[in-house]
């Protein structure tokens, strides 16, 4: 599916990941095209799932909601039907920011943002230990963002 993208989708593509809400004649200036065939491809990438959506980046600090912690999650049971009974559960979890099923010593990464330790704590403790088949966690608290992007 890749290699049905040219230069010019990439370059939009690129375009909308920095500043998704540019108007179509501002991205077709920074691609070097009119309206109506950026109009097109964006249209096109939507349809054929390159883009899955648009959504604002929120100051998540500014919101009470500045402690990252990542948690390292061992599964007791890693069949196909405990995998997918941790994955539907994780969903309700809001504070878990992002889920990812990993191939290490552990069976998935979390990210999980919360107000301040306490609140992690808790978290930790009520909802994620809760979790289907969850059998050891091991926390790690960032204590800064470099990049998040």
């Amino acid at each position: 599916m890749e290699d049905q993208l040219d230069r010019i989708d990439r370059n939009i593509l690129f375009a909308l990941a920095q500043e998704a809400r540019l108007s179509m004649a501002e991205l077709a200036a920074k691609v070097g095209l009119s309206k109506t065939p950026v109009q097109a491809r964006v249209r096109k990438l939507e349809n054929e799932g390159f883009i899955r959506g648009y959504s604002a980046i929120i100051d998540r600090e500014r919101m009470g909601e500045g402690h990252v912690a990542f948690v390292q999650v061992k599964l007791s049971d890693t069949r196909s039907a405990a995998l997918d009974e941790f994955n539907r559960a994780v969903q309700a979890v809001r504070e878990i920011e992002q889920c990812h099923m990993m191939a290490a010593s552990f069976d998935y990464l979390l990210k999980v943002r919360t107000r301040d330790i306490a609140s992690y704590r808790r978290v930790l403790g009520e909802r994620i230990s809760a979790l289907p088949h969850v059998a050891q966690t091991s926390t790690f608290v960032a204590m800064e963002t470099v990049k998040d992007r």
